[in-house]
């Protein structure tokens, strides 16, 4: 399931082939294929970038596929963006892909692979995939850590993701976490009220997530403090965005796309806020679909989101 990504994907325009000042990221970006799983010193303390290439969660959940093609397309518009992170070293460690509609064996080895990268000392960033990139982050995070660890996961969101489906699917991944793992916590922040029943939102009750609707959520001290706190309640912290929780004028290209969901910039400072804190361990982008986007705009965005998500890794490790 798992494969390195080829060097197409980073190619772009070459303003100088020497000097960092003119670069773009595929000017800075390193290959590495990881499918040994040996120790690497040179993740240590970087960033590394790895696809799951799957919707066959979204498939599951009666949404819109196309989400499996996102890793390659969010590169393709990262690749381009300018270059300002010279105080890190990037890579790009392959790809996981969901096949036969294998989900539960690909999030066991997205799972594997993010295990893997957290014992290398660096920090991944997983381009999905469907929503349910999800669990194969959280397996890998739980087993880094200890088991009665207690881990937070925070999630910008217009749905609670706490169905109770048969099978696994794009909106079950919070239910089965919680319901498996007594030292997991849940913050979601931008819950849409049209968009989850009133049995989520008693499932959610049950389970003890916090949550801020989409209309309250705002970079202010409430938001705020409410991330602070959860955030000092747990040891470590994992962060996943949804792009269905923009609004459907900037991010159309999404199995659900949210008509009043979250501005852009109100999200991109969120995502800077919480990827600087000391206890976060990786995050993911989920949700991105090329193939009903329009205009590239969602695909755009997301890269533009990890662009900034990276500058704050940056910023917090200079801190540190």
């Amino acid at each position: 399931m798992y494969s390195m990504t080829e060097k197409q994907w980073w190619s772009g325009r070459v303003d100088h082939a020497t000097d960092p000042a003119y670069f773009r990221f595929h000017q800075a970006i390193q290959l590495k294929d990881i499918a040994s799983r040996k120790r690497d010193n040179d993740l240590k303390g970087s960033i590394a970038l790895i696809g799951f290439s799957s919707d066959e969660g979204v498939r599951r959940n009666k949404g819109r596929v196309g989400a499996a093609k996102a890793p390659y397309e969010i590169r393709s518009v990262l690749a381009n963006l300018a270059y300002h992170l010279e105080k890190l070293s990037i890579f790009d460690v392959g790809n996981v892909s969901c096949i036969h509609q294998q989900l539960e064996e690909s999030q066991e080895e997205l799972g594997k692979y993010m295990h893997y990268l957290l014992q290398a000392q660096s920090t991944p960033i997983i381009l999905g995939g469907g929503h349910e990139t999800l669990y194969g982050h959280y397996l890998g995070a739980r087993q880094y850590v200890n088991q009665t660890t207690k881990l937070g996961i925070i999630n910008i969101d217009a749905h609670f993701d706490l169905r109770n489906d048969f099978l696994p699917t794009s909106g079950t991944m919070f239910k089965q976490i919680l319901e498996q793992d007594k030292f997991a916590g849940y913050l979601c922040l931008g819950i849409q009220k049209w968009g989850n029943t009133q049995a989520l939102f008693q499932e959610a009750a049950q389970y003890q997530s916090n949550y801020i609707l989409a209309e309250d959520v705002a970079n202010d001290s409430q938001t705020i403090k409410l991330i602070d706190d959860f955030t000092k309640q747990h040891d470590y912290i994992i962060f996943t965005l949804c792009m269905d929780a923009v609004e459907a004028t900037a991010a159309p290209g999404v199995s659900a796309p949210s008509p009043l969901g979250l501005e852009p910039k109100i999200v991109r400072d969120l995502i800077r806020y919480i990827v600087a804190k000391p206890n976060l361990l990786s995050m993911d982008i989920s949700e991105v679909n090329p193939v009903v986007d329009e205009n590239n705009k969602t695909v755009k965005l997301a890269a533009y989101f990890i662009a900034d998500a990276m500058q704050s890794m940056q910023n917090r490790k200079n801190m540190l």
